[in-house]
């Protein structure tokens, strides 16, 4: 049976995405190697978020061509979405599939396969190159993802992550911020049935994983597409998670903050499972760069929002994201955001260089940023963070730590085991015979054991 390498590029849902593809070649009986080995076939799951990923999915489509110009190169997901004419005269692509084809890969790579010579087929089909993409099958092969209201089942039973689970359980965005191209490559909302959801956690739970993170393009949208007769939202989704048995632990990706009600908030937190973890979008702290954005809403709002999780949680771990250099940021405007990210003392803040994305509105904005200027706005960002990601650890400090054991971890000559709090702060605790990987325990935390690894005794 064939080889085949697969490589992930972009978000959590395309890694989720990428497993379930990897499970599937694997039934179908297929040999998984490492993607910087020689393969018969090898397939890259491309990101377009930026044009910086655009050209990260080309380099890893050309590597694998020259890595065996014989083999099949299959580019796969957002790349192929959004720039179908690059990718149709790309020589070395030789298949591509776009979003909500995902699942039937392997039926696509039969079908593709079956029209080539056994044996040299591949290596055929390389000597003759620069034929592109087959157009008839590349037909069929990518979607129209903007008139699509079918959600693309897939199941994962397995995962990389041996003790943390990624559940995709939507698709799509509605929102068109001005800078993203997301809503283009992945269509509309799109939620996953609940019941296939549970399923899913359920028999993950039955393989022991004890931590799941719900996952998608705009989380906060789950179940708006929904009729009203079938009507579930993100809350009443949370909730059926948190009564299958086995699972100790339900982390939250990216939400919005106009989904963070008092109903919501105080929903979660009546939920013991739920981690006090909670990743808010921000992108700027100045509400004339959010109008600019096509944010649906305002410096105030998410103050608010931020404010209530810490009225019912107390202290829990608030993380965002952030984009200095927006086309026409002023100076002021950056101080506004700047000074905005300051005040709300976040525990993680990522910080994004604004990437002019070709096919969106802010790309055509005048008033496009130098380089430069963006990054020495990004340092002053950062150092921030760095400040306020030390500050919350150091709140932590004499208080016991729930923690999942994840891998072990060797420092100095000594091994110890290393996994995340419930408030997902890296905690380290020394190797014992008392516990291992995938086991939950509390540690007293006590000290630094490097930065941003706290360490302890664990707690009988």
């Amino acid at each position: 049976m064939k080889s085949v390498a697969l490589h992930n590029l972009g978000c959590k849902v395309n890694s989720y995405e990428i497993e379930v593809m990897q499970q599937m070649l694997q039934e179908k009986g297929y040999t998984i190697v490492p993607f910087d080995e020689t393969a018969d076939i090898y397939i890259v799951n491309t990101c377009t978020v930026t044009n910086i990923a655009d050209r990260k999915s080309r380099q890893m489509l050309h590597r694998a061509k020259q890595k065996n110009p014989a083999a099949l190169v299959v580019a796969v997901g957002c790349y192929v979405q959004t720039g179908r004419e690059d990718v149709e005269q790309d020589p070395c692509i030789d298949l591509a599939i776009g979003n909500n084809r995902k699942k039937d890969l392997a039926s696509i790579l039969e079908e593709y396969l079956q029209d080539l010579e056994q044996e040299d087929a591949v290596a055929e089909n390389a000597e003759n190159a620069g034929h592109g993409v087959d157009k008839t099958l590349h037909d069929t092969t990518v979607i129209d993802i903007n008139h699509t209201a079918e959600y693309e089942e897939m199941t994962l039973k397995q995962t990389a992550e041996h003790t943390r689970a990624y559940i995709k359980i939507q698709d799509g965005c509605n929102q068109f911020c001005t800078y993203c191209i997301i809503p283009y490559a992945r269509g509309r909302v799109r939620s996953r049935n609940i019941e296939s959801v549970l399923k899913e956690v359920r028999s993950l739970a039955e393989k022991g994983y004890k931590e799941v993170v719900l996952t998608g393009i705009h989380l906060s949208s789950y179940g708006v597409d929904f009729p009203e007769e079938k009507k579930e939202t993100l809350l009443s989704l949370i909730r059926a998670v948190h009564e299958i048995e086995g699972i100790q632990r339900i982390r939250l990706g990216s939400l919005e903050p106009g989904i963070v009600t008092r109903e919501f908030a105080e929903g979660i937190a009546a939920l013991p499972k739920v981690c006090p973890h909670f990743h808010i979008s921000l992108q700027s702290g100045c509400d004339e760069t959010l109008e600019r954005m096509n944010r649906r809403y305002r410096s105030g709002e998410y103050r608010e929002r931020c404010e209530l999780l810490r009225e019912v949680y107390g202290n829990p771990a608030l993380t965002t994201d952030v984009i200095v250099g927006f086309p026409q940021e002023s100076e002021e405007e950056f101080q506004k955001s700047y000074d905005f990210v300051d005040g709300i003392h976040f525990y993680e803040t990522h910080i994004f260089k604004y990437s002019r994305r070709q096919g969106t509105k802010a790309a055509a904005m005048d008033g496009q940023l130098t380089e430069a200027e963006k990054a020495r706005r990004s340092e002053k960002m950062i150092e921030m963070h760095h400040r306020h990601a030390s500050d919350y650890e150091k709140s932590m400090i004499g208080k016991e730590l729930e923690v999942l054991i994840e891998e072990e971890y060797t420092k100095d000559g000594r091994t110890w085991y290393l996994g995340h709090s419930r408030e997902y702060i890296k905690t380290a605790v020394p190797k014992s015979e008392n516990y291992g990987v995938n086991d939950i325990i509390r540690v007293k935390a006590e000290r630094f054991l490097e930065e941003h690894i706290m360490t302890g005794e664990a707690v009988e």
